[in-house]
């Protein structure tokens, strides 16, 4: 009897044992079932279509975390589940890639989709343009006339004070800020040019380069002529000659305000302005004009050259400049674009006669009124 016991315990022993290994891998599969279900619901949902409709735009703002940004995708629509977006964002290493700035979003674009747009696409570029030669009052405009711009700037900046260029913002930036950036970036780009001018030239400050600047930039779009013009001027700054420059007077008429439209009267040649090159000796007293840092270079490190005139050589100004080292020449060269000036004028106004006769004929053909054929 007593040799029986013991073989019944250690019968149980080893079937509680078995029960035990049986409890832990039924817990075990269990568990594998239930992390394998996750797994795959979290990749489904991650990679899956996403609920956006339509194509929207999603802002990140400088500074967003993952949680953060995952909080407003789900909070505007764009995604059905932040903690998953999360997980896949630290699982594909992007939590501290994603970008700043406002992105495209498609329609149906998965978890996936947002993730890599986010950290790998480009921001939309929201950006203020200010062409070469524009005045401070024209760029204003231009700032305050931007939507995504808020707060208007009501003083016109100082002339000459503008970097033209492109100027990117996020929207809700103000206008201010714009007009400082462009400020700064003018301070900067001046400094550089004045640093690097000829050792000889005419002119006694970044101050005075700036204004000159500001004239060749008006007198001429063509990049290749800058340095050629500004030499010219350059020159007779040497022989203490007036600049003689139509864009100073037209700045005095107009103070950068308005575009003039026509010809100069001979009584705005002649008028006594502190803007009137033709009157005054020197420099006018402030830029005419923005000028960009090609223009700047021109008067910082201008031509070698005798130049002290030149006129456009055709009808239009892409034709660009005849220069000339004498008077005499110059009278040649004025009088060459004079015949071709008129010649151009006159053939304008063949065609403008040409197509209101052909619109007369047709308006007549129409009421039954055209003439017998002959």
């Amino acid at each position: 009897m007593n040799d029986r016991k013991p073989k019944r315990q250690r019968r149980r022993s080893s079937n509680g044992f078995v029960d035990i290994l049986n409890g832990f891998l039924t817990l075990l599969v269990i568990g594998l079932l239930v992390v394998g279900g996750i797994f795959l619901y979290g990749a489904s949902t991650f990679y899956g279509d996403g609920p956006l409709q339509q194509e929207t735009t999603f802002r990140v703002e400088s500074g967003s975390g993952l949680s953060t940004v995952s909080q407003r995708l789900e909070e505007q629509g764009l995604i059905s589940n932040r903690y998953v977006f999360q997980l896949g964002g630290r699982a594909l290493e992007r939590a501290s890639q994603l970008k700043a700035g406002d992105f495209k979003i498609a329609a149906g674009s998965s978890m996936a989709d947002i993730l890599k747009e986010l950290s790998e696409g480009n921001p939309i570029r929201y950006a203020v343009t200010i062409p070469e030669g524009w005045t401070s009052w024209e760029a204003l405009q231009r700032i305050n006339a931007d939507s995504n711009l808020v707060g208007e700037v009501t003083t016109v900046p100082p002339e000459g004070s503008l970097l033209p260029g492109s100027y990117d913002y996020m929207p809700g930036d103000t206008r201010q800020s714009v007009v400082v950036k462009m400020q700064m970036a003018m301070v900067d780009a001046l400094s550089k040019v004045w640093s690097n001018r000829q050792a000889d030239l005419p002119i006694q400050s970044p101050e005075q380069l700036l204004v000159l600047a500001s004239i060749v930039e008006k007198e001429t779009g063509i990049a290749s002529e800058r340095p050629e013009v500004a030499a010219v001027f350059v020159n007779r700054l040497r022989e203490k000659m007036r600049l003689q420059s139509d864009p100073t007077i037209i700045y005095g008429i107009t103070m950068g305000q308005s575009t003039l439209g026509r010809g100069l009267r001979r009584s705005e040649i002649e008028a006594k302005t502190p803007y009137n090159t033709y009157q005054i000796d020197g420099l006018p007293p402030t830029p005419i004009a923005n000028p960009g840092i090609e223009a700047m270079e021109a008067v910082a490190n201008p031509d070698s050259h005798d130049y002290l005139y030149f006129v456009a050589k055709g009808a239009t100004p892409r034709e660009g400049h005849v220069f000339a080292v004498t008077y005499k020449e110059h009278q040649a060269n004025v009088a060459q674009y004079r015949r071709i000036a008129a010649e151009a004028a006159a053939q304008a106004e063949a065609d403008a006669e040409a197509a209101r006769q052909a619109l007369e004929d047709e308006q007549a053909a129409e009421t039954g009124d055209a003439p017998a054929a002959q």
